[in-house]
């Protein structure tokens, strides 16, 4: 059996917020069973006008094949109404992005690891540095933390109270 690779998913979305976060989480969940969850953050909307996005990341463990966890993100989205159609900025009841694979780097079945946004975007680098303060980045070599420390965009997020399954994940509780 191979082993389970640690994978980091950016869950967003700016279209009924809440039952479409509640929708990936309990996707991801009956597929991987435990999450990890960051907290829910809003944010502005990044390359357009448009509303606020609600936006975390998950961790999961994995053993299928990035071509096949890809597929299965992609079909959560359009479960969930997402359409292909539109231009990549734009509003969205849902957007699943593989951040990161286990070690993988580079075009990996048609994803590239680790995700550009992992660098670019406070709402991708800020949960991930806090559910994964110590993983390194395999490109850039610092960790999650490291890097989110060093962030300097002018990027808005705030957390936000979010209740999944009956319990509190969001902010998240104090470990």
């Amino acid at each position: 059996m191979k082993a389970a690779a640690t994978v980091y998913i950016s869950v967003g979305t700016n279209i009924e917020r809440e039952h479409h976060i509640t929708a990936a989480l309990d996707a991801l969940a009956s597929q991987f069973g435990d999450l990890d969850i960051s907290t829910v953050y809003e944010s502005e909307a990044v390359g357009f006008d448009g509303e606020h996005f609600l936006n975390l990341v998950v961790g999961i463990q994995a053993t299928g094949s990035v071509a096949e966890l890809s597929r299965m993100c992609k079909k959560i989205e359009a479960d969930n109404g997402r359409r292909r159609d539109q231009p990549k900025f734009s509003a969205r009841t849902l957007d699943l992005d593989i951040l990161t694979y286990g070690d993988h780097i580079g075009d990996v079945d048609g994803v590239q690891l680790p995700r550009g946004e992992i660098l670019k975007n406070a709402f991708v680098l800020k949960p991930l540095a806090e559910i994964a303060p110590e993983a390194v980045h395999p490109v850039v070599g610092k960790t999650y933390s490291q890097l989110w420390q060093a962030y300097d965009r002018d990027q808005k997020l705030w957390p936000v109270p979010f209740t999944w399954q009956g319990q509190r994940i969001s902010p998240r509780p104090a470990s």
